[in-house]
């Protein structure tokens, strides 16, 4: 081992044995509930619950598939930045509306919601099943990003391999024992370290390989100017149309996002999501130095054999091994805050929805269900772990589809609790339709179609369908003093 790597190896060990502390640590002296396991019993201030949402939104992605995308294709990179701020802007008015739903009914989670608004066990275990499918692939993707990126800043001595338990072992760790807390807290090292190390690569890098960012983008427009049009280098797909789209479907799918929920009811109030919402468009403009620095690459590294190695190619050329280490340990964190906080949803989803008994219970206790919910994290991690260290392409060919998948459960979440009329039949016979366009469009080839992100035509086909079906086969009148809608139970 050299003595960068010696050096780089040494940091990153005590980072994660801190995080392991940091985490554990963060569970003295609370309930043992399931409320608290999941969701904090929405104990978190705005500052807890910006760092935990922020952490949720600058995963592995931001140090490698941004700059990666940047690299490859230029332009159509910035949807990222797009979505997550129009999202907040979407969940300035939806995040509080679901939380004080959920807390008046004491909900912890999407399938929560579904099951009390429709009053239907089946519907609740559909959309817990859905989310796990969906979800599993995040968790895999993260493993895989911490793998890459931990190799990179140890300059090879740590395998892919190696890495990869590592980040398991870390985040199964804390979870087990605090839960969305841990992760809370955790995310103050994760953020700390990672605006600390975008500041430095947004100075260095660009002085470094050339005489600053203004030289850089001369270059970029003189010559790589199709890298700053649509539909970006490469051509094909990627173009205006298929931006906007993306843009309006994430930005609505982002707000029922099961791990984005688990945040809003992690808050104390409904006022610290609203200072959230306010708040947290500023921290996306961090991604702005990622994207940059995959545009640097194009001079400094023009032979990459792989686009998402953009970034540490630069890292690990550039700077010395301490500060090579404090970007891989913050790209580390990067995605094993995100990770935990996806097996605690998936976790809690079918620790409590599928096999608990859901609102009822059918007598599973509070503690059965937390255990059954940690049980479930453990299991689902060690899958994701399998197969990112045996099947590394198998679990994460279905992310092309997850986001899309999950986007048909729109009217499940959140217009049924806005529109009385909605029934469970109108939701399941629309989930059905929205899931069977999305997997025709990408079975067949056509996602885009006409240029259309698929997600969003599958969307509006499911929407039209509910819509449809609720209007022809009407719900029973119910008595108003048991009305489920948001506008019975906000305050």
């Amino acid at each position: 081992m050299t003595g960068q790597a010696t050096v780089a190896v040494s940091l990153f060990t005590i980072a994660m044995l801190a995080t392991v502390v940091i985490g554990i640590l963060s569970a003295r002296g609370r309930t043992r509930s399931l409320s608290e396991w999941s969701i904090t019993e929405r104990g978190l201030g705005t500052v807890f619950v910006l760092v935990l949402m922020a952490g949720e939104t600058y995963t592995s992605f931001s140090f490698l598939g941004a700059a990666g995308s940047s690299y490859r294709y230029g332009i159509p990179i910035f949807y990222l930045i797009a979505y997550l701020s129009t999202g907040l802007a979407v969940a300035y008015l939806v995040a509080p509306a679901l939380w004080t739903y959920c807390a008046r009914h004491n909900l912890v989670s999407i399938a929560d919601i579904a099951e009390h608004r429709f009053r239907s066990r089946p519907l609740g275990i559909a959309v817990a099943l859905i989310c796990t499918i969906f979800l599993i692939p995040y968790v895999q993707l993260q493993i895989q990003g911490m793998g890459v990126v931990v190799n990179a800043m140890s300059y090879g001595a740590i395998n892919l391999k190696t890495a990869a338990i590592i980040s398991f072992v870390v985040a199964e760790t804390f979870i087990l024992t605090s839960g969305l807390r841990g992760s809370a807290w955790v995310s103050v090292l994760k953020d700390s370290l990672a605006v600390l190390s975008i500041a430095i690569l947004a100075i260095y890098i660009p002085r470094h390989y050339f005489h600053g960012p203004g030289e850089l983008l001369d270059r970029l427009v003189t010559e790589k100017s199709q890298w700053l049009t649509f539909p970006g280098a490469t051509g094909g797909t990627f173009g205006a149309s298929w931006f906007i789209s993306t843009i309006i479907l994430n930005a609505i799918t982002i707000c029922v996002f099961p791990t984005v929920v688990a945040g809003y009811l992690s808050a104390k109030s409904p006022n610290a999501l609203r200072r959230n919402s306010i708040l947290l468009p500023w921290y996306q403009i961090l991604l702005l130095v990622p994207i940059l620095i995959g545009a640097a690459a194009l001079f400094a590294a023009p032979a990459l054999a792989n686009p998402d190695l953009a970034l540490f190619t630069l890292v690990t050329d550039a700077l010395p091994a301490p500060v090579v280490a404090l970007i891989g340990i913050a790209g580390a964190l990067s995605a094993i805050v995100p990770m935990s906080v996806f097996l605690i949803a998936i976790g809690t989803l079918c620790g409590r929805t599928v096999l608990g008994g859901g609102l009822r219970g059918d007598g599973a206790s509070d503690a059965r269900q937390r255990t059954a919910s940690q049980l479930i994290g453990l299991l689902v991690g060690a899958i994701a772990l399998a197969g990112s260290l045996l099947f590394p392409k198998l679990l994460v060919n279905l992310s092309v589809v997850s986001y899309e998948g999950i986007a048909q459960l729109v009217p499940a979440v959140l217009l049924g609790l806005y529109w009385r009329r909605l029934t469970a039949l109108g939701v399941g016979t629309g989930l059905v339709t929205g899931g069977a366009v999305v997997i025709l469009l990408h079975a067949t080839g056509h996602d885009p179609l006409i240029g259309v992100n698929g997600g969003l035509v599958a969307l509006t086909a499911n929407l039209i369908v509910a819509t449809t079906v609720s209007i022809l086969h009407p719900p029973a009148e119910a008595d108003p003093s048991t009305d489920h809608t948001v506008a019975s139970s906000t305050c």
